[in-house]
């Protein structure tokens, strides 16, 4: 690790951080995602490699996780003053550590195989970083967002998915019905009015598992395209679940029934 002091917001390195942390305008057109916090950095430099920028605010650098992260890190560290580092940290008392490193951007191919999510028009970010976190653990290998979705790499759906976007392929502002001829596994879509339950459907074999708004739900269009529509049993009385909440249950269902609580295998 090699540390480098930064004190002055005029310093160019320090003005793209803050750019950055202000406008998703800014992330998109240069290609970055602002990581913020002691988890999200690590799961990057373990899962992807290195940030395009470290940095670490001076109080940060006496934090245990953040000294053992550096210890093993060979590239240049900014050292930010805690005035400089809290202007452009977007998590209320935060570790103080941030890094600004390169947006994914896996190309779709032609064909799109094992298990995946397809997800329409959502628009909160704690439930789309949810429902990442949970098709990661579920094994689910890509995911699949309409253009009328929140950005996937917002800051709060970072801090929402904990590290999740980097075992995933995430695929963004898709035409779903267009792309839906390349998705190889059954497209199946939760409802209310489905004459079949979520515990009586045949969930071993791969699955495509369609989610929409929060409010409207899926579209008529993706609707009809779905295999099958399957209802969660709940309560009498209760009408619907969080879509983030639906999501995890369906997904960790087909682990279930495959016997197979790791998920080993969901991706081939």
């Amino acid at each position: 690790m090699k540390l480098k002091s930064i004190t002055s917001r005029d310093n160019p390195r320090y003005k793209l951080l803050a750019r950055l942390a202000d406008s998703s305008q800014a992330r998109k057109r240069e290609g970055l995602s602002l990581l913020d916090g002691v988890h999200l950095v690590s799961a990057y430099l373990e899962q992807v490699g290195v940030p395009d920028t470290l940095a670490v605010s001076d109080s940060g650098l006496a934090h245990a996780e953040i000294d053992t992260l550096l210890q093993a890190y060979e590239g240049e560290v900014l050292q930010l003053p805690d005035s400089l580092f809290d202007s452009i940290s977007q998590v209320e008392h935060g570790t103080g550590i941030l890094a600004a490193a390169a947006t994914p951007r896996p190309e779709l191919p032609e064909v799109i195989e094992g298990d995946c999510l397809l997800i329409e028009n959502l628009q909160d970010p704690g439930n789309l970083g949810s429902l990442l976190r949970s098709a990661a653990a579920a094994g689910v290998g890509s995911v699949l967002l309409s253009s009328g979705s929140v950005y996937a790499w917002s800051p709060k759906v970072l801090r929402s998915g904990q590290g999740a976007h980097f075992r995933l392929r995430i695929h963004e502002g898709l035409d779903l019905a267009e792309v839906l001829p390349r998705v190889r596994a059954p497209l199946l879509a939760t409802s209310s009015h489905a004459d079949r339950t979520l515990y009586d459907a045949d969930l071993r074999g791969p699955v495509a598992w369609l989610l929409g708004n929060e409010g409207a739900g899926v579209s008529g269009q993706m609707l009809a395209a779905a295999a099958l529509r399957v209802s969660i049993p709940m309560a009498a009385g209760v009408e619907s679940l969080n879509v983030a909440a639906a999501g995890a249950i369906c997904m960790f269902e087909t682990l279930r029934q495959r016997g197979n609580p790791r998920g080993d295998g969901a991706r081939k």
